[in-house]
């Protein structure tokens, strides 16, 4: 299944580009020149999350943002599980067809242990890693597990499939002061039928089931990549992924590690803050 939706060329400037991957048409953009910047969303969102960075970034560097399978303009194709170690492949996949190499990878939400999995694999060939409001061990908190549980359970999967909620009541409704009706727009005509939205349906159900995953995760993020210089630029204001409980931890598995608070930003930090999280980015990896 592909979606049939062509962005406002005046929110989302970008040329659409494919990649058939093992399993399924994969949608990304590639803008600029330079050392290459990979970015990759979580859930709900899609690459039209990172469109004011990427702009703000193009003109220094080759701006790579990914739609996963199941999200934004990329197909939903039929078999695929939608699981974190799925999209992991996916993403590995993509790497390595576009030869990335000497890249800096930022990962937000699930976009953090999806880019960091790919990545783990390829270190030699990655220059850098941005992290902001994710996480790449198992999660703990009983809020979010209970948040998984609710998500997971009948009538709400059927909420999020035939309701967008995940869209509708999560995302829009943190970013709702924030965006225009057309920038809100984007975000649920990417996901316009329950059909469509099976991706978004599993995503709550990995907080648990991610598990081994994530294990694995944490043991092999510190040893592959716990000396690359990483950035991490944390929504100071998000409930899920509080920062006092994320960021020491972080700090734990990386020795060249900054720190950049964004005070007023909950967890769609790109939406709240996305100029101090280019110039970071630029000031980080120049």
């Amino acid at each position: 299944m592909l979606i049939d939706f062509i962005p406002d060329g005046s929110l989302y400037p970008f040329e659409s580009r494919w990649f058939d991957s093992s399993v399924g048409r994969v949608h990304y953009i590639d803008e600029g020149a330079g050392p290459p910047l990979l970015f990759c969303h979580g859930a709900p969102t899609w690459s039209f999350l990172y469109r004011h960075i990427v702009k703000a970034l193009r003109d220094r560097y080759r701006c790579i943002a990914v739609d996963h399978l199941g999200f934004g303009l990329s197909e939903r194709p039929a078999g695929f599980g939608y699981t974190i170690a799925e999209h992991t492949a996916i993403l590995g996949e993509l790497i390595d067809h576009l030869r990335l190499d000497g890249f800096v990878l930022m990962g937000q939400d699930w976009g953090g242990p999806i880019g960091l999995g790919a990545v783990t694999a390829r270190a030699d060939r990655l220059r850098g890693i941005v992290l902001g409001n994710t996480l790449f061990w198992p999660i703990e908190a009983m809020a979010n597990r209970a948040f998984s549980m609710i998500m997971s359970s009948r009538p709400m999967q059927r909420r999020i499939l035939e309701e967008n909620f995940l869209v509708e009541r999560v995302l829009l409704a943190e970013l709702g002061r924030k965006l225009t009706a057309a920038e809100a727009d984007h975000y649920r005509a990417v996901q316009p039928t329950a059909e469509a939205r099976r991706g978004l349906a599993m995503m709550p159900r990995e907080i648990r089931a991610a598990r081994p995953l994530l294990d694995q995760l944490a043991r092999d993020a510190p040893v592959l990549l716990g000396d690359k210089p990483v950035l991490v630029v944390w929504g100071m204001r998000d409930m899920v992924f509080r920062p006092n409980a994320c960021i020491p931890r972080i700090r734990e598995s990386f020795a060249d590690l900054d720190v950049v608070e964004l005070p007023g930003a909950r967890h769609f930090i790109q939406e709240h803050a996305p100029d101090a999280i280019a110039a970071a980015i630029a000031k980080r990896f120049p």
